[in-house]
């Protein structure tokens, strides 16, 4: 009888601070080659070298104060293709075969939205004939390219981990390893708050909602095609062995805490439009455009015309790059009889699974804040979310009051609810108990 000899499939996606020096990068190829070593198939998908993004788009904006944004993808795909030539060679030192494919070569197929492109597909046949010759393969993440124009596209910060959990599906692995600086996705920002705990295991939910309210381990997009397609995604650090943080279906997930962590954003721009006319589809109009803009919006609060012939107010947030389009496709609407900007808000949230099931979280969240006078400009919920729009000056100091009040630190003391799941223990005074960077 036939056996299936096909070796377990890893797919590993190393960050632009873990490839940064020679030493990194090498550092990098040894630990791809011993999960090759140990029996696997392995694809790699490398990010570019330290700041090198960074330093390509100050290039362009030296060179165009708006720059064009097909010629800015086929400046910006330019790092990760740097890396993964450089990490086969390394590889090829150590005894074993690799190839290096840019986006479009590892059959990445986008929309045609430049820099924030979308995979619509991934037609891996080059991938997998490279795997049944032995080969370790090195994908360029962040980039792939569009059926409609034939362009390279590029997928947004953070592309490579949404680039590694689409491979991982495609070909059919169900464990997608992120390797960066940190040892996994925390309780908050350590170099907040220095008592942050390490997560073993979040919930998609979890993390798509931390990821979306300023958690930078994760790409939002990486994790919302993990839970489309049910790929585990690892988080943890490419400096040591240790485990990391687990992204997993709820069902995985066997304790449920209330609060889970507490993120922050202070990257965060707040619009308003005053005097919107007080009529059905404007604010379709309006945000219509936006999406078409490829302008994504966040918060959202409209307050109704006081009296009958008043325009209505209309206040949003957006990313602070987004701002200056978002204000642009307004005044192209004339919708609003006038448009405002604050570049200097952020926003803190606490995200937790557990929040769902019992009352008073956000009775403590606006409590604490009171307590700190921190002023809350707007909220946004979810059945697992609580978000508050503030200065962005206080967002430090919001971020630990909320972690200590919820004790979500390493010397937290938790005790068992009737349902069986895990809280921070509530002192006397507190009504109800109820993110990571």
């Amino acid at each position: 009888m036939a056996t299936d000899t096909r070796k377990e499939l890893v797919v590993m996606k190393f960050g632009g601070t873990s490839v940064a020096g020679a030493e990194q990068l090498k550092r990098a190829a040894r630990r791809i080659v011993a999960a090759r070593d140990a029996g696997h198939d392995v694809v790699a998908v490398l990010s570019a070298r330290g700041k090198t993004t960074d330093e390509l788009v100050e290039a362009a904006r030296e060179i165009s104060e708006c720059p064009d944004p097909r010629e800015m993808d086929m400046l910006l795909s330019t790092g990760e293709r740097i890396s993964c030539a450089l990490c086969a060679m390394a590889i090829k030192d150590l005894g074993h075969k690799a190839i290096s494919l840019t986006g479009s070569q590892a059959g990445i197929v986008t929309d045609s939205s430049h820099t924030k492109a979308r995979i619509i597909d991934v037609r891996a046949d080059r991938i997998r004939e490279a795997l049944s010759e032995d080969a370790i393969v090195l994908v360029a993440g962040f980039q792939g390219v569009s059926t409609e124009s034939r362009d390279v596209t590029t997928l947004g910060r953070g592309g490579s981990d949404t680039t590694a959990v689409a491979l991982a599906a495609a070909l059919g692995g169900d464990l997608c390893e992120i390797y960066t600086d940190v040892a996994g996705v925390f309780s908050a920002d350590p170099r907040i708050v220095p008592e942050a705990r390490k997560l073993p295991v979040v919930s998609y939910d979890e993390m798509l909602e931390m990821a979306a309210s300023g958690a930078k381990v994760l790409q939002l997009r990486s994790v919302e095609y993990a839970r489309n397609h049910e790929v585990r995604i690892h988080c943890r650090s490419s400096s040591d062995d240790g485990p990391g943080t687990l992204v997993v279906s709820e069902q995985e997930t066997l304790e449920r805490p209330l609060v889970t962590a507490v993120t922050h954003s202070s990257d965060e721009a707040r619009v308003t439009l005053t005097g919107v006319r007080d009529e059905p589809g404007v604010a379709g109009r309006i945000f219509g455009a936006l999406a078409e803009a490829n302008v994504n919006v966040d918060v959202i609060i409209q307050n109704e015309p006081v009296s009958h012939g008043d325009g209505a107010d209309l206040s949003f947030t957006v990313e602070g790059d987004d701002m200056a389009t978002a204000v642009d496709v307004i005044e192209g609407l004339g919708a609003a009889k006038g448009v405002e900007t604050n570049d200097e808000i952020g926003k803190v949230s606490i995200v937790g699974a557990g929040m769902r099931s019992h009352p008073g979280v956000a009775a403590k969240v606006f409590k604490t804040l009171g307590d700190e006078k921190i002023n809350i400009e707007m909220i946004s919920t979810s059945p697992i979310k609580i978000s508050c729009v503030i200065d962005a000056g206080r967002v430090p100091d919001a971020v630990k009051a909320l972690h200590a009040a919820f004790e979500l630190g390493e010397g937290a003391i938790h005790e068992e609810d009737p349902t069986g799941e895990h809280r921070p223990r509530v002192g006397p005074d507190d009504e109800g108990a109820q993110d990571a960077a």
